[in-house]
């Protein structure tokens, strides 16, 4: 039964990842059509950050008295809702209204899936989950731009895109009975003995079933510091999705549409390091992940910052930051359960998400404003700070959870 759930969750992970390259992939031509300025994409953007702010740290509280399967599956029915309210919009207000249910969705299904799998499943299936993610993600795009270049129009790729959602919700729904016969079942008979081991280490405090407030939460010892780990890792790879063309534009002189393209490398270095880290992940275990991780941005950060004349060095640069950033996100959400006990998984992952989105939203306008008062070649020396306080974050982690265990 295990397994059957798991085709389901990767699919809910598919859908994750559906709608999140949207609004920059249809943005250059909304903005024409409702006579806008480029700029006010961003205030989209904050109106759904909002919103995933808002129901990940209401996910606890909606997940225990509703479950993580009704919870995923109303979530994903509000953003195909929203999706399709995209479709049929004319006004950029409308845009911005759309834009709430679709983050209030987001948001919780986030938190819910992330905590469910971090109970319930290996760490090499959080690694694969996430690459699934990865997949939806890039193939949105290419929705819309079939769309565009057919002549369909933008509101054509949201609502191709709403009713793919629309579908895997219909899924979900039908799927509610077999999240309840899982939670009862003892196991995946597929788990090797190395996530056998972890899952029983993560068992050891039942669930109590008590919802955290957000301040309780906090207080949680070591929450500040995941919280702080979760929100530089998404600044890294957000301010990298945002800024590498420009890097490779303005610092290495490479032609706009090339840049355009190779930007992707560092896309396709997460998604590609995710599928590759799950066949390792139970054996490297969650802190190994991490730690490699962070190496390997490092040294992907060297390749880009090298002063040399040839840009196959920065493209090298790119992929391998990608490969770094892959297995940390998942790794951090799948140390959860561990960190804090199960009974306290979903608010810490709630709060988790929340310092996520608020990094991801915030950071790589931070770099755009530093770059104007210096110049955009410091690209890898803001990316190596958020890094350092990244690994100085997590570590600091480990100890304060290997003090209390060892008590």
């Amino acid at each position: 039964m295990y397994s059957f759930l798991l085709v389901i969750i990767y699919m809910a992970f598919i859908s994750l990842g559906l709608p999140d390259s949207l609004v920059g992939s249809a943005w250059p031509v909304i903005h024409t059509e409702l006579n806008v300025p480029v700029s006010y994409a961003g205030m989209i953007t904050m109106v759904i950050a909002a919103g995933t702010v808002i129901s990940s740290l209401l996910s606890d509280r909606l997940t225990k008295k509703l479950g993580a399967g009704l919870v995923t599956a109303v979530s994903v029915l509000m953003t195909a809702v929203a999706l399709f309210g995209f479709s049929v919009s004319g006004s950029f207000l409308l845009l911005c209204l759309w834009a709430v249910p679709y983050g209030l969705g987001a948001g919780a299904v986030d938190a819910a899936l992330n905590n469910y799998v971090a109970l319930h499943y290996a760490s090499r299936h959080m690694s694969w989950l996430h690459c699934f993610w990865g997949l939806g993600a890039a193939a949105s795009p290419y929705i819309m731009r079939y769309c565009l270049t057919g002549g369909y129009g933008w509101h054509s790729g949201y609502r191709a895109v709403s009713i793919i959602q629309f579908v895997l919700t219909a899924g979900l729904f039908i799927s509610l009975p077999l999240w309840k016969q899982a939670n009862r079942e003892k196991g995946d008979g597929a788990r090797n003995a190395a996530a056998v081991k972890e899952e029983k280490r993560i068992s050891e405090n039942p669930s109590s079933g008590k919802t955290l407030s957000l301040l309780q939460t906090i207080r949680l010892k070591g929450v500040p510091l995941v919280m702080a780990a979760f929100f530089s890792y998404c600044a890294v790879e957000q301010t990298m999705m945002l800024w590498a063309s420009s890097y490779m534009v303005q610092v290495r002189g490479m032609d706009v549409n090339l840049a355009a393209g190779y930007s992707s490398l560092f896309f396709f270095g997460i998604t590609f390091g995710r599928f590759l880290g799950g066949f390792a992940a139970d054996w490297l275990g969650d802190r190994g992940l991490i730690r490699i991780g962070i190496a390997t941005i490092v040294v992907g950060l060297i390749l880009v910052a090298a002063p040399v004349k040839t840009n196959m060095l920065v493209l090298a640069g790119l992929v391998v930051i990608g490969f770094g950033c892959a297995p940390v996100y998942p790794a951090i959400i799948h140390a959860t359960p561990y960190n804090f006990g199960r009974e306290n998984s979903q608010a810490v992952i709630g709060v988790q998400m929340a310092s996520a989105y608020i990094g991801t939203t915030f950071m790589p306008p931070l770099f755009g404003v530093l770059a104007s008062i210096t110049n955009i070649s410091s690209l890898p020396f803001y990316i190596l700070i958020l890094t350092v306080l990244l690994l100085v974050m997590s570590e600091k982690l480990n100890r304060t959870v290997d003090r209390r265990r060892n008590r």
